[in-house]
């Protein structure tokens, strides 16, 4: 709770003041429009405001807001349901200075309580973000500075924003924080930039620790292992990629058992989607990376016994519940640029920003930052030392979304000496070495320890059988034990190294995390896929598990030129605009072995493409309003209702419906996708359209019906590495929609880039496609029929409450579903530069 220092009485008379200060010491700001929105709000839960600030969930409120809006976004929408991300408190009045014990710090608090910061020096602003991290995110960091230890480990199958999140406590051990500490020498290695970064950290926890001093002081002082930790769970629950690959594994050597070694490998490649001439793409050229082989037998990599790998638990008992453990990878984020040439203002445009859930308190705060060496304004979070994570400077803006490309493999380890912990490298029988990592004590549960084997290819994460031998399966990250190293690209966003996007690219290379990282400033627009990206050994193949005997080791790094990146593109989908929703942002990169969905021939991007394509004014051109209008349309439909349904009546056009219900749910679907698969609700409580309902029952007997002929028994493994629908509420990236699309399109011979090498949908026969597809439909109405209460599908409606969006760990209020940025989304366009 924020508190008064009595020693500084005197300074809260300045309370509702604008200080001239902040006015004199913000440098120029070369923004045309720049609004931004954090829906979980500024405050810590439970803290005090100040007199004029507003409540802790007005942006909820306003974020809120924009959502029912769809495809109509105006001008004055725009600042009504954005704030200003201007540099200043100008207009963000009533403001109020909070008194801090620094010489040269003024902190004023504006109307959303976002804090405006000057200082004289640049350790000033430095420890002023350290003060402002412990007042607005208090809660968070107290939970999350030890359960982020667990990342920055690669302990094995658990997951730090889920004990985060599911409030349980690690206590780290001695040895968990000496491997921590070791990130120290990584940033002094890196140069002065580093010793900077690493000076800075300092300076920071200094900040944090001088609050906690007087407003927490029972909090034990926080470290830069805490920092390193910080970094680390944002490299686990966004910047990483790869792994997988023994339930890859598993899965193929049931298909070449079922088809036989060719057919099989053929069908894993083409659901593994590794590469695709026709997926929507974000920059011009192709960038080629990780390729899978053409055909099977790689002698570097390995095939698992099916059913045979089981992952490492702990003892006595593993966490209660789902958030502790490893989940499938969330996709952060979407962003949407127009190049100049194609805008309405003659400079490009920006929407965009990262999806990182819906916390409270929040994992990304606002600072508007000025101080010698900082000038920006925009979201940060704990792991970042004064600078900023997305946000703006003088005259340029940045955003991200996940790339996650492959930086993660896992390693077949050959036993020896008929032990478990006993593996053969370079010829020798080697042990071993044991982790004791500390214990967690589950919100609801047991204590349990943390313990674990580690080899020269990390830690063992489970055991299989290979050969018909059993294996340990190990898993090695690029990033492990670089995680900081992150700050290196931050820290040069902050302090005004970036101004064009040459530079801009420069600095991303610093950072080991893999980001799809957009620039935007008054000429130009620009991206790069970051990451440090292995290069695997010949005879490999990335998508199954690396014979871990050290013949196959990487063998170095990807360099900066071989990343996906271009400056103002010329051939992407939507011409005059650059776009990317976690997509693979290139042809020619392979998408990693845990992303099947990476290089499909549509994607939830597609939404984003054809909302733009029909926002293009009368004149070719876009405005900002029409961009936030195509983004808030993508973010309220259903994908399947816009890619899969016209491909689904058109293959199913001539067939005759096994019963009159059938027909009228695919006309129902028909109309709802020509009404733009809005999941709008009514007053009800119910998604207004019936489609929605008929989409949610039919798409799992569909997706079943026309992948059977090929995958028979292997449907739920399939479904175990890339989900039939990642439904809402959830995001939508996963879906065999993508399978779909490619092999209803080759079956009706529509003509597309690369077709799937096999036939799926009744064999490659239009006839048995049909009669499976009808029957799947019929199928779900008697399904439907019993769950609404009703024969008639235009009296089912899906619960619009079900998919609501509510704010974990603490409640903010419910907000209706969308699928948007949540840790900061910008509307900014530049019209002058430095």
């Amino acid at each position: 709770m924020r508190k008064t220092l009595a020693l500084m009485a005197a300074v809260a008379g300045l309370a509702f003041t604008a200080p001239a200060a902040l006015g004199a010491g913000a440098p120029t700001d070369y923004s045309q429009t720049a609004l931004n929105i954090i829906p979980s709000g500024q405050a810590d839960p439970g803290e005090t405001l100040a007199p004029g600030v507003l409540p802790n969930d007005t942006q909820a409120e306003m974020y809120n807001a924009l959502t029912p809006l769809f495809n109509h976004v105006t001008n004055a929408d725009l600042n009504a349901d954005f704030k200003s991300e201007k540099f200043g408190t100008a207009g963000q009045c009533p403001c109020s200075t909070e008194p801090v014990p620094y010489p040269g710090v003024t902190i004023v608090r504006d109307k959303y309580d976002v804090p405006h910061v000057t200082a004289t020096t640049h350790a000033g602003g430095v420890w002023a973000s350290g003060w402002i991290a412990a007042e607005d995110r208090g809660l968070l960091l107290s939970q999350a500075r030890y359960d982020s230890l667990v990342a920055a480990i690669d302990a094995p199958n658990l997951s730090a924003i889920g004990l985060v999140e599911n409030l349980d406590s690690f206590t780290p051990s001695a040895q968990t924080e000496r491997v921590v500490a070791r990130q120290t020498q990584v940033l002094i290695k890196a140069g002065p930039e580093g010793r900077d970064v690493l000076r800075d950290i300092d300076t920071f926890v200094q900040g944090i620790n001088a609050y906690n001093a007087i407003h927490n002081p029972t909090e034990a002082k926080f470290t830069r292992n805490d920092i390193y930790a910080f970094n680390a769970l944002k490299d686990q629950f966004f910047g990483e990629g790869g792994g997988n690959q023994a339930q890859n594994s598993e899965f193929l050597s049931g298909l070449e058992h079922r088809l036989g070694a060719d057919k099989g490998y053929s069908v894993f490649d083409d659901l593994r989607q590794n590469l695709n001439e026709g997926s929507p793409t974000t920059v011009d050229g192709t960038f080629d990376y990780d390729h899978d082989p053409s055909t099977p037998g790689s002698p570097g990599s390995v095939l698992l016994k099916p059913g045979s790998f089981h992952s490492v638990t702990y003892a006595p008992t593993t966490v209660t519940g789902d958030l502790g453990s490893l989940e499938p990878r969330p996709h952060a984020s979407n962003e949407l640029m127009v190049e100049a040439r194609y805008s309405a203002t003659g400079h490009p445009l920006l929407v965009g920003g990262p999806q990182v859930g819906y916390f409270y308190p929040g994992l990304t705060y606002e600072i508007d930052m000025h101080a010698p060496g900082l000038d920006w304004r925009g979201a940060t979070s704990a792991p970042f030392p004064g600078y900023m994570l997305i946000g703006r400077g003088p005259d340029f803006a940045t955003t991200l979304t996940s790339a996650g490309a492959d930086d993660t493999d896992e390693f077949a380890e050959t036993l020896c000496d008929h032990s478990k912990t006993k593996y053969v490298y370079n010829g020798k029988c080697r042990s071993m070495q044991p982790f004791n990592a500390g214990t967690i004590t589950p919100s609801k549960g047991t204590p349990f320890a943390v313990k674990f084997w580690t080899t020269v290819n990390g830690p063992v994460i489970g055991y299989a059988i290979a050969g018909g031998k059993q294996v340990a399966i190990t898993s090695k990250r690029a990033s492990y034990g670089k995680d900081v190293l992150d700050l290196l690209f931050n820290r040069r966003l902050s302090d005004g190294q970036v101004h064009s996007p040459q530079s801009f690219i420069k600095a991303a290379s610093l950072t080991p995390q893999t980001f799809n990282s957009f620039y935007i400033d008054s000429k130009h627009v620009a991206e790069i896929t970051t990451g440090l990206l292995p290069l695997r050994a010949k005879n490999t193949d990335p998508s199954l598990p690396t014979v871990g005997n050290g013949k196959y080791e990487w063998r170095g790094f990807l360099s900066t030129k071989g990343h996906p990146q271009g400056v103002d593109p010329t051939d992407t989908p939507v011409k005059g605009t650059m776009v990317n929703w976690n997509n693979v942002s290139a042809h020619g990169f392979g998408s990693a072995p845990d992303a099947f969905g990476g290089n499909g021939s549509v994607a939830r991007v597609s939404l984003l493409n054809r909302a733009l394509a029909q926002q293009r004014g009368s004149n070719g051109k876009w405005t900002l309003a029409g961009v936030a209008s195509a983004m808030n349309t993508a973010a309220n439909q259903n994908v399947l209702a816009i890619e899969t349904v016209p491909l689904l009546a058109k293959v199913l056009k001539g067939a005759k419906a096994p019963n009159a219900q059938a027909a009228q749910m695919l006309s129902l679907l028909v109309a709802w996708s020509r009404h733009g698969g809005n999941l709008e609700p009514n007053a009800q409580g119910q998604i207004a359209n019936p489609g929605a309902a008929v989409i949610n029952g039919a798409w799992p007997k569909l997706a079943n019906a026309f992948m059977r002929p090929v995958l028979g028994p292997q449907l739920n493994q399939l479904d175990s590495l890339f989900d039939q629908f990642d439904a809402p509420p959830s995001g939508q990236y996963n879906g065999w929609y993508q399978y779909f699309d490619r092999d209803i399109s080759k079956l009706l011979k529509i003509k597309q880039p690369q077709p799937f090498a096999n036939d799926y949908c009744g064999g490659g026969n239009l006839k048995r496609c049909q009669t499976a597809l009808w029957g799947a439909l019929a199928a779900a109405g008697k399904q439907l029929t019993k769950q609404y209460g009703t024969s008639n599908p235009s009296d089912w409606h899906a619960s619009a409450t079900a998919i609501q969006i509510q704010f974990a760990p603490l409640p903010l209020i419910p907000m209706q579903y969308t699928n948007r940025p949540s840790g900061i989304q910008q509307v900014i366009s530049f019209n002058r530069h430095r």
